[in-house]
């Protein structure tokens, strides 16, 4: 049987892709806990994971025949296909490399909210988001009621997940969603740099950064100050640090 997530390794990027594309890589059991490994591998293995989906989609999110089929089991039965892919996306959180989701196609629902858990994505224009639960008489289970009013406030959260209107790339980025949105003819190449640029970038500083905002978010700004400060003279005595304020000083002579 073909793997339902696959993981490649190319230099200092790590490419994990969603691979159901009969299914618009829709999440079964078998996938979740196939992306959490793959996940877990790509950190220890490169410095940028990259995360997409094969066939020009990115997630259409749980599949209804699996739900379908675990539900006649009983509430109990599904609590491993949902618990296993909130554990991928929150693992996405605590690792020590940028996490950039690369979407196409549409991202609904599951897919939807694994996009609110990357570090950073970007997005065709003319891809098609969406929480839309609520057309299907469903509420998320893959933390989308809890990350996205975080991202872009109470009133557009509420609005989408109760109304499961689409977004458009472009929509998305103009609502601070993902960080980006490109056009087709530019998409490939724009998602390229953007890797390309983290992968030029000290590892450790990025790190740094990324835990800072992560942790900094689950606490008080008081807290979220000194942890900086902490981590910032830390990270100042450090070599690389040092070779980077060298290139910086001897460009200003």
């Amino acid at each position: 049987m073909t793997a339902p997530v696959l993981l490649r390794v190319e230099g200092p990027v790590a490419h994990v892709t969603l691979n159901r594309p009969h299914a618009r890589n829709a999440i079964t059991l078998e996938l979740a806990a196939a992306l959490h490994a793959a996940l877990a591998d790509a950190a220890e293995r490169a410095d940028v994971v990259v995360v997409r989906g094969a066939g020009g989609h990115f997630c259409a999110g749980g599949d209804f025949h699996e739900v379908s089929r675990l539900r006649e089991e009983g509430p109990e039965a599904l609590r491993p296909l949902f618990e296993t892919f909130v554990r991928a996306c929150e693992l996405i959180a605590e690792l020590p490399v940028p996490v950039v989701a690369v979407v196409e196609g549409v991202a609904m629902a599951g897919g939807f909210e694994l996009v609110q858990s990357v570090d950073i994505a970007v997005v065709r224009d003319d891809a098609v988001l969406a929480d839309n639960h609520a057309n299907f008489g469903m509420i998320p289970g893959g933390g989308g009621s809890q990350r996205l009013p975080r991202i872009v406030g109470t009133q557009r959260a509420l609005g989408h997940l109760l109304t499961g209107d689409r977004l458009t790339g472009a929509e998305a980025a103009a609502w601070g969603l993902v960080y980006r949105s490109l056009p087709a003819e530019e998409f490939e190449r724009g998602a390229a740099d953007l890797v390309a640029n983290l992968t030029g970038k000290d590892r450790a500083a990025l790190a740094r950064t990324k835990h800072l905002v992560r942790s900094g978010l689950r606490g008080s700004l008081r807290d979220g100050l000194a942890a900086e400060t902490a981590s910032t003279l830390e990270h100042l005595a450090g070599e690389q640090a040092g070779a980077g304020i060298g290139r910086f000083t001897g460009r200003e002579r």
